[in-house]
């Protein structure tokens, strides 16, 4: 007998409260605290320890680099085991490694072991491992309730560097440390209390996809012309993210504006999430990538000429607004042209496409600056031109695949919601 589909418009409808308990989660993970953060302990630890900057910015990179190797393997545990096995050991770890970086004794070892902790169990923390529990629960209201978990992220960074400068302001950056290893706790009792995977979940799969393993995936065009972008824009964004704040204070901004500039890039985040995420579940997702991608471009193009408060705000709002969006719309592609049933595994690959991006961008930025002692107009916008690339690469996703009948339900196995 046909089970009754369920309402994804209503708001007792559960599949939001794990969203709701999802947002939280993300909005204090590695997702906000690490990129968001970062660099407002670059002139710190530079003054501390006397470290260069693109020394202390491959700390980024490593736990980029890591969070590029071990995503896949994390996607595929989420899509085998209950997600609050992962999610909430990770939540633990992260937390206390992030406080440790307070007992930092100038030994820059210390440094990028702890960043290299990080990048290991930061996916499990982040909407990598919150989306496949909550993918489970939607359809219909994909996009939305996707958005609306990477919007966790947003308001963590508008909240998050705020806080970190006001303390390392008026405590010091070691305490700004523990503060955040601290606020990392807080995403743990709603996940152990809500999330978990739908146990009868409806699934219309692409079939010709479905049917493939992931070898059969990465052979497909549509996977990398997904990935590609993913690498090109993680290596402009990310470049431009990373050293934003001391960008702006070396040009005379004051430390506490570079901050709220970083806030803009949550704020705007949100902004750009739900809106893409809106947009998603009525418009060919490619044409909303492209949109978003140019104003992520323009966005460093305003950074490379910001001298003023007034700018860094301006370029720090559209640079948030398009990553993210991009952000939004990477899952849902995934979800579109594979399925469910492989979703963590191929958005943790795509998370290895974005994390080599993320890493070489602010350790080249660092070098850039280290080099001529500032950060050159001409060097950031070389920053703009992977966004650029990216945006066009979107006219080439083709039609997204055709679905087949289904069942109106399958139950799956009931330990998934354990």
């Amino acid at each position: 007998m046909p089970i009754d589909k369920p309402n994804e418009s209503s708001s007792s409808y559960t599949g939001w409260h794990v969203t709701a308990a999802a947002f939280v989660g993300v909005m204090v993970s590695f997702a906000a605290i690490v990129p968001y953060t970062f660099s407002l302990f670059l002139s710190p630890l530079q003054l501390a320890f006397g470290w260069k900057r693109e020394a202390i910015s491959r700390g980024f990179a490593i736990a980029a680099l890591t969070v590029a190797a071990c995503s896949p393997f994390l996607g595929t545990l989420l899509d085998r085991l209950p997600p609050r096995r992962i999610i909430l050991p990770c939540i633990v770890i992260f937390a206390f490694a992030v406080a440790s970086l307070a007992f930092l004794k100038g030994n820059i070892i210390h440094f990028y072991a702890t960043y290299m902790l990080l990048g290991i169990v930061g996916n499990g923390t982040a909407q990598l491992a919150y989306s496949r529990a909550v993918l489970t629960w939607f359809d219909r209201r994909r996009g939305l309730a996707l958005a609306l978990v990477l919007a966790g992220s947003g308001t963590g960074s508008i909240l998050l560097p705020l806080l970190a400068q006001h303390v390392i302001a008026t405590q010091g950056w070691r305490s700004a440390y523990v503060v955040l290893g601290a606020i990392a706790l807080l995403g743990l009792p709603l996940t152990a209390l809500l999330v978990r995977n739908n146990p009868i979940a409806e699934i219309l799969p692409p079939v010709t996809q479905e049917q493939i393993g992931v070898v059969g995936v990465l052979k497909t065009s549509a996977f990398w012309l997904i990935a590609m972008p993913v690498l090109l824009s993680a290596f402009g964004l990310n470049g431009a993210i990373a050293h934003l704040a001391a960008l702006l204070v070396g040009r005379s901004v004051t430390p506490a504006t570079a901050a709220l500039a970083l806030s803009m890039l949550g704020l705007s985040g949100i902004v750009g999430r739900l809106i893409t995420g809106h947009l998603l579940d009525r418009i060919f997702a490619p044409l909303v990538s492209l949109a978003v991608l140019l104003i992520a471009g323009m966005g460093i193009v305003t950074l490379a000429y910001a001298t003023s408060a007034a700018m860094g705000i301006l370029a720090a709002s559209l640079i948030g607004f398009g990553a993210g969006s991009e952000a939004d719309v990477v899952p849902y592609l995934i979800a579109k042209y594979f399925g469910k049933t492989r979703f963590s595994t191929l958005y943790g690959l795509s998370w290895t496409a974005y994390a080599v991006g993320a890493a070489a961008g602010p350790v080249l930025m660092g070098r850039a600056f280290d080099h001529t002692g500032a950060y050159l107009a001409s060097t950031v916008l070389l920053l703009s031109v992977p966004l650029f690339a990216a945006a066009l690469l979107q006219f080439l996703l083709p039609r997204y695949p055709t679905t087949s009948p289904a069942p109106d339900t399958i139950l799956l196995n009931a330990a998934a919601s354990l």
